[in-house]
């Protein structure tokens, strides 16, 4: 990263900052602050209400503030986790947070931020957020191509695949399921073609991601 917030033709459109804390002003800053610089925002009140208005197909990040009445930012954010919420947090802290934040980094958060906080420090920890959900979105949409991928194998091209991912070379392949290195050939062909590989590499790097225990020992 150059070290500078997102130009706007970089921010994905459909990724919103959510913005829970029980402070009017600062809420209401902060939104004003990032929609002057391009993203999208929502803004919550209380840790309830973001839940209320909470999604499985939510995109973005939250920016939560550690102390609010009712549920806590960190009871929030071990709520989501409990939920399998994938948006990446970011804390706001006054000076007495900073070891709860230091815990809550522990248990999966991206950062915190304390008060009172730079317009550039923030925009910094909100486009690192972004692009890390960014990362991990495009990361579930491989791992589940792949899945459907490996349900369309024939059960001989999973034999022949699991064969490959260990490391076993066409004519071991051959005598190991008891045909001849030309149908192996064929069947390694086609399991390359469906699994949408351009390289040996490439098919273990996809396969030991979905099926980790796949991998050669």
């Amino acid at each position: 990263m150059s070290g500078l917030p997102a130009a706007p033709d970089q921010i994905v459109p459909d990724q919103i900052v959510h913005v829970v804390d029980d402070d009017d002003a600062l809420r209401d800053s902060l939104a004003w602050m990032l929609e002057a610089n391009g993203y999208r925002v929502a803004v919550h009140e209380s840790a309830e209400s973001f839940l209320q208005a909470s999604n499985p197909d939510m995109t973005g990040c939250i920016v939560l503030d550690v102390r609010m009445p009712g549920m806590s930012g960190l009871e929030l954010f071990e709520e989501l986790g409990r939920r399998r919420c994938n948006l990446p947090v970011v804390f706001i802290t006054g000076h007495g947070d900073v070891p709860m934040a230091v815990s809550a980094l522990k248990k999966g958060a991206v950062d915190f931020i304390e008060k009172p906080f730079g317009e550039r420090d923030m925009l910094r920890l909100i486009e690192q957020c972004l692009q890390l959900e960014r990362e991990n979105r495009d990361k579930r949409l491989q791992e589940a191509d792949t899945v459907r991928r490996l349900e369309h194998l024939t059960q001989r091209e999973r034999e022949v695949l699991d064969l490959i991912i260990v490391g076993k070379l066409n004519k071991q392949i051959a005598d190991v399921l008891g045909i001849s290195i030309k149908t192996v050939e064929v069947h390694r062909a086609r399991v390359m073609e469906k699994m949408g590989a351009h390289s040996l590499a490439e098919l273990v790097q996809h396969v030991v991601l979905v099926e980790p225990g796949s991998a050669p020992r």
